[in-house]
């Protein structure tokens, strides 16, 4: 076991008006949002320690978070770097170049899918449809969705993200 984390006051409070917004006993339809919750507060990812104490909040058995947060692909259950890429990889993106540009990734942060950069900057994740079919190929960064994306696109957004963190 790690340590444990407790939720401060003020995110307590947005969670139990969250609860109250479903009929008595659906307390497990506020776990998506409660889990956003979770992992902004406790570092971006969802340890199983975090997932238990989401559970317990919610009233829920363990399996029931566990089963939620590996479901999703926006919910991180193991640490991840600073800056999560994640590339669409469905039909849509594939045909229009998406393998490349993953492949393109894994070469230049010398990384797979799943893996964080040894600097801990970059994670690379490839996910489902993001909803920008005719945008392709395209990744998300945080809200932020990087469409029409060639090598040399990548190469100028990676640079501007490792600018930043210097």
């Amino acid at each position: 076991m790690g340590e444990i984390k407790e939720f401060k006051p003020e995110i307590l409070k947005e969670i139990d008006r969250i609860i109250k917004q479903f009929p008595e006993g659906n307390q497990k339809s506020a776990i998506l949002r409660v889990l956003h919750l979770a992992q902004n507060e406790f570092g971006n990812w969802l340890s199983a320690d975090t997932m238990d104490y989401v559970a317990r909040l919610l009233h829920l058995n363990p399996i029931e978070v566990y089963e939620v947060a590996t479901f999703y692909s926006m919910y991180n259950v193991k640490a991840v770097g600073k800056v999560v890429i994640e590339v669409c990889r469905t039909g849509p993106c594939c045909l229009v170049g998406a393998e490349n540009i993953i492949r393109h990734l894994e070469n230049s942060l010398e990384i797979k899918p799943g893996q964080t950069t040894a600097d801990g900057l970059f994670t690379l994740k490839t996910v489902e449809c993001l909803g920008a079919c005719g945008y392709g190929p395209m990744f998300q960064i945080g809200e932020t969705y990087y469409e029409n994306l060639t090598e040399e696109k990548v190469d100028g957004i990676l640079n501007t993200f490792r600018t930043a963190q210097n």
